[in-house]
């Protein structure tokens, strides 16, 4: 049976998810506003998602594992077929909006699910810890709701219909990981977590350079590079806030750079 002090994650996963729906039904006050610039939000999102991949998810993911490029080309590439796989199978207005809506929003909840397993680990390893975390989970999670809201506008889907599936990718994907995890939170290898984060990684890298950056041919100049621009601008704020030197992909007990020929899995045994 888990105390108080175990379920401090899952407590601030649900409230991060709670001000991703804040922020998600302010934007569908406004699902016209949302709507007419849904191709710019696309941008922004491509720009933030590249962006987190270079600056933070690769990164973390090769410092946990040696087989994380291999992970992260299997990302990529599968994304890749998976893409193209549904182009063909699909077609019309359902098939812009798998292609163009879901698959992104897709990825965006997969990121967001490995998130609330990374900070279930986090409390296992240190309450505080966890606690200076709290704010990389909310400022990560707020304004991927509101892209994944924009994303399935622009694609198509109605206000509801776009409400929903951003709230279940953005905002309910993240207590879910941490729910899930939570038994496993203070065994967990860390090898598996880096290869989990360097499969989002590649999913990632081919959703942001693929579908979301095509809009770059549909909008003017003066219009995309900004979006664009803003997009890689919070990438490098989100980042910034996410403690890289605390994180516990890297610096759980007797962790250590793969190849060194130490086991590097996770330990919560260590004195505090």
């Amino acid at each position: 049976m888990f105390d108080s002090a175990h379920l401090m994650p899952l407590y601030f996963a649900l409230a991060a998810a709670s001000v991703t729906t804040i922020g998600l039904l302010a934007v569908a006050a406004r699902s016209a506003w949302s709507l007419k610039y849904a191709n710019l939000f696309a941008l922004a999102a491509g720009g933030m998602l590249v962006s987190l991949v270079i600056l933070h998810i690769a990164p973390e993911a090769l410092a946990t594992s040696a087989r994380a490029p291999l992970f992260i080309l299997i990302g990529f590439f599968g994304g890749l077929l998976l893409h193209y796989g549904l182009r063909n199978m699909v077609s019309g207005r359902t098939g812009a909006l798998v292609l163009t809506g879901v698959m992104p929003v897709v990825a965006i909840g997969l990121h967001s699910f490995l998130d609330g397993a990374v900070y279930t680990v986090m409390f296992a390893h240190s309450v505080d810890m966890g606690l200076r975390a709290t704010l990389a989970l909310i400022l990560h999670e707020f304004p991927e709701g509101v892209i994944a809201f924009a994303l399935m506008r622009g694609a198509g889907a109605s206000n509801r219909t776009a409400f929903v599936t951003a709230f279940l990718a953005a905002g309910l994907t993240t207590p879910l990981g941490a729910a899930i995890f939570l038994p496993f939170s203070g065994n967990l290898d860390g090898d598996v977590l880096g290869e989990l984060f360097a499969l989002s990684a590649g999913l990632l890298l081919f959703v942001g350079t693929g579908p979301l950056l095509a809009h770059l041919e549909t909008e003017r100049p003066v219009r995309s590079f900004p979006a664009l621009a803003a997009g890689i601008a919070l990438a490098a704020i989100l980042s910034s806030n996410h403690f890289h030197g605390d994180h516990p992909i890297h610096s759980a007990g007797e962790g250590h750079c793969p190849g060194d020929g130490h086991d590097h899995g996770f330990r919560f045994d260590q004195p505090r």
